[in-house]
């Protein structure tokens, strides 16, 4: 199984702090790692034309501050931006592709990213077959490009995106009454009182 190329994140990375990322930074930022797979298999067998778009699944879920801002499964597009057949004389299929955007909670999220493949040359097979008969390097062609499905190829996010979590009530705390012995006034003690905290 052949190796899917892939092009890195060309983008400037915003991290603050020693550590990389402020801990109470609430945001998505630009040049985070996303991992994702194919959902369809991409190849120069089939009629691949530039534009085409692409489906894949994030593979990975992506965090911030240990929340879940990405679940494993979000839908991600993706668009074809070079196809090359195979060819004569040994000349091998070749697919470029762009990473464009996920979707989550009915938001699209910008993505950047290049990934490629190309088939094997047939330029062995062409020299040789040229050496004996010139006619027959006509005959000779490479192999097509293929990426199959769950094949994973590695994105950026491309803009940073302000986050907010849901707050959660706290839980009310509950303080128990002293046992003492009040005087008979008619006035009962209550068993546990309620204090938010």
């Amino acid at each position: 199984m052949r190796a899917v190329r892939r092009a890195g994140y060309s983008g400037a990375r915003s991290d603050t702090g020693s550590s990389g990322r402020n801990c109470c930074d609430n945001t998505l930022r630009t040049g985070t790692e996303v991992q994702l797979k194919l959902a369809e298999p991409l190849s120069t067998k089939k009629a691949l034309r530039v534009g085409y778009h692409f489906q894949m699944d994030l593979a990975e879920a992506v965090t911030v501050n240990n929340q879940v801002v990405i679940p494993v499964g979000s839908p991600a597009t993706g668009e074809i931006t070079e196809v090359r057949n195979k060819g004569m004389w040994g000349k091998s299929g070749h697919v470029t592709a762009s990473i464009l955007y996920v979707r989550v909670n009915g938001r699209q999220i910008r993505l950047s990213g290049t990934f490629d493949d190309k088939g094997v040359t047939g330029t062995a097979g062409v020299v040789a077959a040229i050496a004996f008969v010139p006619v027959a390097g006509l005959f000779t062609a490479g192999t097509s490009a293929n990426i199959p499905t769950g094949s994973q190829v590695k994105g950026f996010i491309a803009e940073d995106v302000p986050l907010v979590f849901a707050q959660t009530a706290p839980a009310p705390m509950t303080v128990q009454a002293a046992s003492a012995t009040l005087p008979t006034t008619g006035i009962v003690p209550a068993a546990a009182v309620v204090v938010p905290k």
